[in-house]
């Protein structure tokens, strides 16, 4: 190209790298890490450890803990007998049955379903561990046995047709409910089985290094049921399918199986539950468990979980079990009603939701 064209001149982008490029290099960067650089990490890690604290203020997590200090400081006040190592044992050995059903409905609840059956699972579990033992000649340790799979059997059975035939899972567990409760009451014909050996009180009335003995298989669940939501793809896949059943459907994951595998569970630990509410009371009933499961729902929902689906943690779901446990005791033992302890409960759930939605949506509005 010719000298007059519109080409460079010789030696024109070099020196225009020399110049231009170079000289942003030589002055520019070193600019950038003079000033820019150290101000993020002066300014920039300070707000971010910030926001992360706001997080972790707002989690309901937070908000049971801050309630259940505070119960407990009032209560103990009231009560001599409160705070006593003795009491708080007892009201953990009170409050098994329904934390272990209310581990895995918290499961159930995220993938944005509902089993209203758990407490019919648990009665119909305890009637069949007692009439297979007194009545067919099984060994104790088949019929607990027995009571585990009836109830693991039955938890299938709602998720099958949850998945398989599309019930909505608040009418199927609703059927469930009366029908695993009519089942119960038949098989009894209205009879309790009791005499049990000595050692099978020894889960639900014994203790191990000074602890009753429930709650180190509260512990175990506990442990196993945060590892499967918290630490695995499968819990993942609940949340997931919590949040968009359908994209989950479109990613190729089993969205039936989960929540299949989800519904067994639940009805397999109300097998548990029976075990071991059956050995701490030393008789079978068909009316057990009537009522557990709204207890276990509202322990759910306290502890952080939304009904709607994708939120829930084993944690919370925790403390939403002892707040409401230690909350019935202290007020029996203030001397409240049992009518007044349901209202009293009832308002704490609605306050420490609202005030966690409250405080988020001025952490939103903020932004």
């Amino acid at each position: 190209m010719s000298e007059g064209g519109g080409g460079d001149a010789p030696g024109g982008w070099p020196a225009r790298l020399a110049g231009g490029w170079l000289a942003r290099l030589a002055g520019g960067l070193p600019a950038r890490l003079a000033g820019g650089l150290p101000a993020r990490l002066a300014g920039g890690l300070p707000a971010r450890l910030a926001a992360t604290m706001r997080r972790l203020a707002l989690r309901q997590e937070a908000v049971l803990g801050v309630i259940l200090v505070l119960a407990l400081v009032v209560l103990g006040h009231l009560s001599d007998r409160y705070l006593t190592a003795e009491n708080l044992l007892n009201q953990g050995r009170l409050m098994t049955e329904v934390a272990l059903i209310a581990l895995p409905m918290t499961l159930v609840i995220v993938t944005g379903g509902i089993d209203l059956s758990v407490g019919s699972t648990l009665g119909l579990a305890a009637i069949l561990l007692g009439v297979s033992w007194k009545k067919l000649g099984l060994p104790l340790e088949a019929a607990i046995g027995v009571a585990l799979l009836s109830g693991a059997a039955a938890g299938f059975v709602n998720g099958w047709f949850i998945t398989r035939m599309r019930v909505p899972p608040l009418i199927m567990t609703l059927t469930t409910l009366a029908f695993y409760r009519g089942l119960a009451e038949g098989i009894s014909a209205a009879h309790s089985v009791r005499g049990y050996p000595d050692w099978f009180a020894t889960l639900g009335q014994g203790e191990v290094a000074g602890v009753p003995s429930q709650l180190w298989l509260l512990l175990a669940m506990a442990v196993f049921c945060w590892v499967l939501l918290a630490r695995t793809g499968f819990g993942r896949s609940v949340h997931a399918i919590g949040y968009n059943e359908v994209a989950v459907r479109f990613s190729a994951i089993p969205a039936d199986r989960v929540k299949l595998l989800v519904y067994t569970l639940s009805g397999l630990s109300a097998g548990l539950a029976a075990w071991v509410f059956v050995s701490r009371v030393g008789t079978t009933r068909s009316d057990m468990g009537m009522g557990v499961e709204l207890d276990a729902i509202a322990a759910v929902v306290m502890g952080g979980a939304s009904i709607c689906g994708g939120i829930g943690t084993i944690p919370g779901t925790v403390l939403g079990v002892v707040l409401i446990q230690l909350l019935k005791n202290g007020l029996a033992l203030t001397g409240v009603k049992g009518d007044a302890t349901i209202v009293v409960i009832g308002a704490v759930l609605i306050a420490s939701v609202l005030f966690t939605n409250l405080v988020q949506l001025r952490g939103w509005r903020a932004r």
